[in-house]
């Protein structure tokens, strides 16, 4: 049998495939605590099949964990490191309009305030290093941060073509705050263009220390119960460990979507397809073609907090 199960901002589905068909469960998301939402539900639809936890050979779960704790502000306390004269990349962005028509509407907040960027003295170019990382200098910005950093998200001019400072900024963040967690741009999102690669590593920063404890208390949960460990939908559409899930967030933010694109492009019997999802905080759009999602359009739901 596999057990799927989704965690959506109001309530928590689990679907239960085995030899008989399809069992489904319901249950009320329970915000504090997800996993409690995801238990319930799992032991309705186990129950609606007269199945054992042992009788569970795969445990699948896609969630918008990580997407409502963006919208609703709930990261962890993040820090920015990044090359002198970039730390406001963040709420600079592309400097566009956030409505075209409407000039004085503002973009969501930035999820790391002023106070916790930090200015890296270095400097790389296309070519590789232009002025050294001055470490002492580094470590001694690093000690001014709030004791409540979290994380930490690492994210230098080229660090995706030249990713040595990257790595000496971590081992200075792993000295000076050994409890945070550290994402690195060209680990997370090793691309071209500055806004887009400091954006996704600073939301992975943000959301891995929160999806980490949320993942570890499903884990224990699901293995207390008799289930196996659980597997996490990936944005892209594969499926990762807890443990590998947790440490690369930003691969997790929309798992639940990606589930469902791939569903309606699979199982819907026509060459174009187009399905929509109305969730609690979003509305979702999924576009198929011969088999192959081709398009996703989301847009916050009516009233839901604007978020980054």
């Amino acid at each position: 049998m596999v057990l799927g199960v989704d965690v959506g901002g109001t309530f928590t589905d689990a679907v239960l495939l085995g030899p008989d068909g399809i069992v489904t469960g319901k249950a009320p998301t329970t915000p504090d605590d997800q996993s409690e939402g995801v238990m319930t539900a799992v032991r309705e639809a186990l129950r609606g099949a007269g199945a054992r936890p042992a009788d569970v050979q795969r445990l699948v779960h896609g969630m918008t964990v990580g997407t409502n704790a963006l919208l609703e502000g709930r990261t962890a306390p993040t820090a920015l490191v990044a090359t002198e004269g970039f730390t406001d990349l963040e709420e600079l962005g592309r400097q566009a309009r956030r409505d075209l028509y409407r000039l004085c509407a503002g973009h969501p907040p930035p999820i790391v305030p002023v106070g916790r960027r930090v200015a890296a003295p270095e400097r790389c170019g296309p070519e590789g290093e232009l002025r050294p990382l001055h470490e002492d200098g580094l470590r001694s910005r690093l000690e001014g941060l709030d004791d409540d950093v979290e994380s930490v998200a690492v994210c230098l001019l080229w660090g995706f073509r030249h990713p040595d400072h990257e790595r000496q900024v971590a081992t200075a963040v792993a000295d000076v705050l050994p409890e945070a967690h550290v994402s690195t741009s060209h680990d997370t999102a090793g691309v071209f263009r500055e806004y887009e690669r400091l954006a996704t590593t600073v939301v992975d920063a943000a959301l891995s220390p929160l999806l980490r404890r949320y993942l570890e208390r499903l884990t224990a949960r699901a293995v207390e119960e008799g289930l196996p460990a659980p597997e996490v939908m990936l944005s892209s559409g594969g499926v990762a460990d807890a443990a590998t899930a947790a440490a690369d967030s930003s691969r997790i933010n929309r798992s639940d979507a990606s589930t469902a694109n791939r569903f309606s492009a699979s199982t819907s019997g026509h060459r174009r397809s187009c399905s929509y999802g109305n969730a609690g905080t979003r509305r979702c759009c999924h576009l198929a073609s011969g088999g192959t999602v081709v398009g996703i359009h989301h847009r916050l739901a009516t009233g839901a907090r604007s978020g980054p």
